[in-house]
């Protein structure tokens, strides 16, 4: 790893863990966590849960799990520009979706009207819910462990209700502050992603198309790049070629107005990053693009009546499942109607957000379809 800047974040210097452990032989804490992360059955189901597409749509579109690869590798690649450490940036990409529902928004969306009452769901919280609580790995305390700037960097947005119930962790959506630049760097990462690799598979699906998108900044100038270098490319190879740029034009930018950034502030540690204004940041010609880009593909992508479709379908599973399990807790699976007799809500959607989107299907099946179903 290249040298660290003084107001990166210092694994010997970490805020700690919930529950205190001996240090690690070999590795430092952050790679700890990303270890844990990785190795966590919450990580695993990603392969199973979409971003856009149902995951029966079919196996070409990116899921949960190849997002949050793609992620960590752009993430670790601006910490190594920026003189940040990457092992925390990469741990905090990989943990950043644990929380996220089966269906992707629409089934997040649907979880959280169906605990409105109960306190709402937010995925962010619930992939910090995930690493501090519902992960059973460990004999001595439930969780991961993870160290505070690992979970500080999960936890993106949270509502002040909660927030007053985190402690420590939720005091900057209290009263102000921002997180370490690491895990600034995974949420501008994690926006390049799903933007870029969100156009990729509306085009491989044929939701949207290159002449479209010839007409949208961000797309348009890689496009006339490729095509005045390569005039006779067509097909994959085209996009692939203007989505790459499209990448490396964002990381390019979102490096050099980070850079000055820094230096106007020049903080001096870590403390100083948490008190001073966000530093991670496009430039604002980039911002605009990105906005651009990002209405594009709310009005032409996540709208089409064809995603409408899939969304309205998972919607209506994860409601129904949800009402379900509230008329009848006995319905559950034995580990969780134990947890349910004190906070049924609660525990209903933590079984549902865990599920990926075919079990969530077949559970589905299981509890309404008229023809026998295996138990």
């Amino acid at each position: 790893m290249a040298e660290l800047a003084s107001y990166a974040a210092q694994p010997e210097l970490s805020r700690g863990r919930k529950h205190p452990e001996l240090l690690p032989s070999g590795r430092n804490e952050f790679q700890r966590d990303r270890d844990r992360i990785i190795h966590s059955t919450a990580f695993r189901r990603l392969e199973y849960k979409t971003q856009v597409f149902v995951n029966h749509e079919g196996d070409l579109f990116r899921t949960r799990l190849t997002h949050s690869l793609e992620v960590a590798q752009i993430g670790r690649g601006i910490a190594r520009n920026l003189g940040l450490h990457e092992d925390l940036v990469e741990a905090i990409a990989l943990a950043h979706d644990l929380g996220h529902t089966p269906f992707g928004h629409a089934g997040q969306d649907a979880l959280n009207a169906c605990m409105l009452e109960f306190g709402g769901f937010e995925h962010n919280l619930q992939s910090l819910r995930v690493v501090d609580e519902l992960e059973q790995k460990y004999a001595e305390f439930d969780g991961l462990n993870l160290t505070f700037e690992a979970r500080e960097g999960i936890l993106k947005h949270c509502s002040r209700e909660n927030a007053r119930q985190l402690g420590e962790l939720g005091q900057r959506f209290l009263h102000g502050g921002n997180p370490s630049l690491e895990a600034q760097v995974a949420n501008l990462a994690d926006e390049i992603a799903y933007n870029n690799h969100d156009v990729d598979d509306g085009l491989r699906s044929g939701l949207i198309t290159l002449e479209q998108l010839a007409h949208i900044p961000a797309f348009a100038q890689p496009l006339r790049e490729v095509r005045s270098q390569y005039p006779a490319l067509a097909g994959r190879r085209l996009i692939h070629e203007t989505v790459r740029r499209m990448i490396n034009a964002q990381i390019v930018d979102l490096c050099g107005q980070s850079a000055r950034n820094i230096a106007d502030v020049s903080p001096a540690d870590i403390d100083a990053v948490r008190a001073a204004k966000p530093l991670i940041a496009f430039s604002p010609e980039m911002q605009q693009e990105q906005r651009e880009l990002k209405h594009f593909l709310r009005t032409n992508l996540y709208r089409h009546y064809r995603v409408n479709r899939m969304s309205s379908k998972a919607s209506r599973i994860v409601r129904e499942l949800f009402q379900i399990f509230m008329e009848d807790q006995g319905l559950l699976p034995d580990d969780f109607q134990a947890k349910a007799s004190s906070d049924k809500p609660r525990t209903i959607a933590d079984y549902i957000a865990g599920m990926t989107d075919r079990y969530a299907i077949l559970e589905y099946r299981r509890l309404f379809a008229v023809e026998d179903q295996p138990l």
